[in-house]
């Protein structure tokens, strides 16, 4: 079996500042990620959703990592459907926005409201920061994490359709959280879609007895990746208002036997694709790197060999 163990980032300031994971003297970007490449073979770069990657940092990060180490990107928030602050957008391409779209009333942008040229420029831009990674063979997938709202009405399959036609060439994971993509009428449905499409889709798990959020199903839709993600089981910050980061909503510590009741799903979902990423996204301190490096144990020899 290929099965790869990573996290959700590897900078979060809560991740730094518990001085558990990184060693003494790691106190550099450069230093930081070739410790966590010497531990995980897998990241997902976190802070993609939040802002536009760089080819810059691409190249930075193709040369500090082993070959054979892979990045998943998570897409940028306003592809997905997310409401976004123009104050993310490049400078260039924010002064550039149409009056109307932006103005006191109105603190952020979405996707349907973006000229097509403003799209065009910025679908450019971000496949172009990929490309370093690409070219070195370090990059995996790009997960598309679509916004709650986005459900399976006839807008929301348009932005499923056109991110897949702007991604054509590249892996690309889709991870809904509106139920009505998985509700027991339409699972299988969307998995027929998302096959239809060559699309990769997620698995989560995350708290039970909360709404928004999908239901956990264990199926594989591509024959080279399947994808597991774990937010972690807290259901009193799942939906915070007030949590302040992605660290406070995501706080939980799978606990061992957690992490081995989740182990015979990993190894059967992994005998049905060529690859499986599993990527804890609970990035509250150390959490998702001790729970990565415990499951790691769990797998066994079931792990991909180190490359």
């Amino acid at each position: 079996m290929d099965i790869r163990c990573g996290t959700a980032g590897w900078t979060d300031k809560t991740l730094i500042a518990c001085k558990r994971f990184y060693p003494r003297g790691s106190s550099s970007a450069e230093a930081r990620l070739r410790f966590y490449a010497s531990q995980f073979p897998l990241v997902e770069v976190d802070s993609a959703y939040y802002a536009m990657p760089s080819a810059t940092n691409s190249q930075l990060w193709t040369e500090r990592t082993p070959d054979g180490f892979t990045f998943n990107f998570k897409a940028f928030r306003l592809f997905t459907g997310h409401q976004t602050s123009p104050e993310v957008l490049p400078k260039d391409i924010a002064m550039a926005l149409p009056e109307g779209i932006t103005g006191p009333r109105k603190k952020n942008v979405y996707y349907r409201d973006m000229p097509a040229e403003i799209l065009d420029e910025l679908w450019l831009r971000y496949l172009e920061a990929l490309e370093p990674l690409r070219a070195s063979g370090r990059l995996g997938a790009v997960l598309f994490q679509f916004a709650p709202w986005i459900t399976r009405a006839p807008d929301g399959l348009a932005l499923v359709e056109e991110c897949r036609a702007r991604m054509a060439g590249y892996m690309m994971a889709a991870e809904f959280r509106n139920q009505s993509w998985f509700d027991d009428q339409h699972a299988q449905w969307t998995l027929d879609f998302l096959r239809e499409r060559s699309l990769v889709h997620v698995i989560v798990d995350a708290p039970p007895d909360v709404t928004n959020r999908v239901h956990t199903v264990w199926e594989a839709t591509h024959p080279q990746l399947a994808m597991v993600r774990l937010h972690g089981r807290n259901t009193q910050t799942w939906s915070a208002t007030g949590a302040a980061s992605a660290a406070d909503r995501f706080d939980y510590d799978y606990s061992v036997g957690e992490l081995t009741e989740l182990a015979p799903s990993i190894r059967a979902i992994a005998t049905r694709a060529g690859r499986t990423h599993v990527i804890f996204n609970n990035c509250f301190e150390d959490q998702g790197q001790r729970n990565a490096r415990s499951l790691m144990t769990i797998l066994g020899s079931d792990l991909a060999p180190p490359s």
